[in-house]
Protein backbone atom coordinates (compact mmCIF):
# COMPACT_ATOMS: atom_id res chain seq x y z
CA UNK A 1 0.00 0.00 0.00
CA UNK A 2 1.83 3.21 -0.70
CA UNK A 3 0.99 6.35 0.86
CA UNK A 4 0.90 9.82 -1.32
CA UNK A 5 1.74 13.12 0.44
CA UNK A 6 -0.09 16.09 -0.97
CA UNK A 7 1.65 19.05 0.76
CA UNK A 8 -2.03 21.14 -0.53
CA UNK A 9 -3.99 19.05 2.07
CA UNK A 10 -1.48 19.20 4.70
CA UNK A 11 -1.58 22.79 4.63
CA UNK A 12 -5.11 23.40 4.29
CA UNK A 13 -5.23 21.09 7.38
CA UNK A 14 -3.00 22.88 9.62
CA UNK A 15 -3.99 25.87 8.23
CA UNK A 16 -8.18 24.99 9.55
CA UNK A 17 -6.49 24.00 13.08
CA UNK A 18 -4.61 27.56 13.79
CA UNK A 19 -7.08 29.77 11.92
CA UNK A 20 -10.32 27.82 13.15
CA UNK A 21 -12.70 30.44 14.76
CA UNK A 22 -15.99 29.34 13.99
CA UNK A 23 -18.38 29.12 16.59
CA UNK A 24 -20.75 26.62 15.09
CA UNK A 25 -20.64 23.20 15.54
CA UNK A 26 -17.81 20.77 13.55
CA UNK A 27 -19.01 17.91 11.96
CA UNK A 28 -17.98 14.38 13.71
CA UNK A 29 -16.33 11.74 12.07
CA UNK A 30 -18.78 8.95 11.76
CA UNK A 31 -18.69 4.88 10.22
CA UNK A 32 -21.84 3.70 9.17
CA UNK A 33 -22.22 0.07 8.34
CA UNK A 34 -25.38 -2.82 7.88
CA UNK A 35 -25.06 -5.75 9.63
CA UNK A 36 -28.24 -8.14 8.69
CA UNK A 37 -31.29 -6.22 9.61
CA UNK A 38 -30.25 -3.58 10.80
CA UNK A 39 -27.67 -0.62 10.26
CA UNK A 40 -24.78 0.52 12.67
CA UNK A 41 -23.33 4.37 13.14
CA UNK A 42 -20.69 4.45 15.51
CA UNK A 43 -19.23 8.49 15.83
CA UNK A 44 -15.67 9.11 17.32
CA UNK A 45 -16.40 11.55 19.80
CA UNK A 46 -13.21 11.94 22.37
CA UNK A 47 -13.37 14.16 25.67
CA UNK A 48 -17.48 15.16 25.22
CA UNK A 49 -19.56 14.64 28.34
CA UNK A 50 -21.86 11.71 27.78
CA UNK A 51 -24.45 13.52 29.21
CA UNK A 52 -24.27 16.32 26.60
CA UNK A 53 -24.85 14.05 23.97
CA UNK A 54 -28.25 13.69 22.18
CA UNK A 55 -29.67 11.70 19.20
CA UNK A 56 -33.31 12.59 18.70
CA UNK A 57 -35.43 11.36 15.25
CA UNK A 58 -37.88 13.90 13.34
CA UNK A 59 -39.49 11.84 11.21
CA UNK A 60 -36.72 10.05 8.94
CA UNK A 61 -34.11 12.81 10.10
CA UNK A 62 -31.21 11.76 12.72
CA UNK A 63 -29.75 14.57 14.54
CA UNK A 64 -26.81 14.08 16.82
CA UNK A 65 -25.61 17.05 18.57
CA UNK A 66 -22.30 16.75 21.40
CA UNK A 67 -20.66 19.66 23.21
CA UNK A 68 -17.05 19.46 24.48
CA UNK A 69 -16.27 22.03 26.38
CA UNK A 70 -12.84 23.40 27.16
CA UNK A 71 -11.33 23.20 30.65
CA UNK A 72 -9.67 26.56 31.48
CA UNK A 73 -7.27 27.46 33.97
CA UNK A 74 -6.39 30.41 35.45
CA UNK A 75 -2.45 31.33 35.85
CA UNK A 76 -1.73 28.35 33.30
CA UNK A 77 0.99 29.25 30.88
CA UNK A 78 -0.45 26.50 27.48
CA UNK A 79 2.57 25.49 25.82
CA UNK A 80 0.28 23.46 22.86
CA UNK A 81 -3.48 23.65 22.86
CA UNK A 82 -5.02 21.45 19.63
CA UNK A 83 -7.92 19.59 21.53
CA UNK A 84 -10.63 22.53 20.67
CA UNK A 85 -14.23 22.52 21.84
CA UNK A 86 -17.70 23.36 21.30
CA UNK A 87 -20.74 22.25 19.55
CA UNK A 88 -20.75 18.68 17.06
CA UNK A 89 -23.44 17.95 14.79
CA UNK A 90 -24.16 15.42 12.40
CA UNK A 91 -27.71 14.78 10.84
CA UNK A 92 -28.52 11.42 8.27
CA UNK A 93 -31.63 11.21 6.28
CA UNK A 94 -32.89 8.00 7.13
CA UNK A 95 -35.27 7.18 3.85
CA UNK A 96 -37.65 5.10 3.75
CA UNK A 97 -37.65 1.44 5.48
CA UNK A 98 -36.56 2.00 8.74
CA UNK A 99 -37.89 1.66 12.38
CA UNK A 100 -37.61 4.80 13.56
CA UNK A 101 -39.41 3.88 16.97
CA UNK A 102 -36.96 1.40 17.88
CA UNK A 103 -33.43 3.35 17.06
CA UNK A 104 -31.52 2.95 20.17
CA UNK A 105 -27.88 4.56 21.07
CA UNK A 106 -25.18 3.95 23.44
CA UNK A 107 -22.10 5.70 24.56
CA UNK A 108 -18.67 4.06 25.24
CA UNK A 109 -14.84 5.17 25.62
CA UNK A 110 -15.63 8.49 23.84
CA UNK A 111 -17.86 6.19 21.03
CA UNK A 112 -21.03 6.60 19.80
CA UNK A 113 -23.09 3.81 18.82
CA UNK A 114 -26.71 4.65 17.27
CA UNK A 115 -28.27 0.79 15.95
CA UNK A 116 -31.07 1.62 13.25
CA UNK A 117 -33.19 -1.44 12.80
CA UNK A 118 -34.64 -1.80 9.08
CA UNK A 119 -38.22 -2.04 9.33
CA UNK A 120 -40.21 -5.49 9.01
CA UNK A 121 -41.58 -4.65 5.39
CA UNK A 122 -38.21 -3.17 3.81
CA UNK A 123 -36.94 -6.76 4.65
CA UNK A 124 -36.12 -9.21 2.59
CA UNK A 125 -38.79 -11.75 2.15
CA UNK A 126 -39.02 -15.18 0.50
CA UNK A 127 -42.49 -15.58 -1.88
CA UNK A 128 -44.43 -18.08 -2.22
CA UNK A 129 -45.10 -20.08 -5.70
CA UNK A 130 -48.79 -20.88 -6.06
CA UNK A 131 -49.17 -23.52 -8.94
CA UNK A 132 -52.36 -24.01 -11.03
CA UNK A 133 -53.97 -27.85 -11.19
CA UNK A 134 -50.87 -29.24 -9.60
CA UNK A 135 -52.98 -31.03 -7.02
CA UNK A 136 -56.52 -30.68 -9.59
CA UNK A 137 -58.21 -34.57 -9.24
CA UNK A 138 -58.73 -36.26 -12.34
CA UNK A 139 -62.15 -36.11 -14.09
CA UNK A 140 -63.86 -39.62 -14.44
CA UNK A 141 -65.47 -40.45 -17.30
CA UNK A 142 -69.10 -43.03 -17.91
CA UNK A 143 -67.71 -45.83 -20.14
CA UNK A 144 -71.05 -47.67 -20.46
Amino acid sequence: MTMTFDPFRDMERLAGQLLDSRQGPRRMPIDLYRDGDHYVLTADLPGVDPGSVDVDVDGQLLTIRAERSVRSQEGVKWIARERSGGSYLRQLNLGQGIDTAAISASYDNGVLSVVIPVSEAAKPRKVEIQTSAAAAPAVETAAE
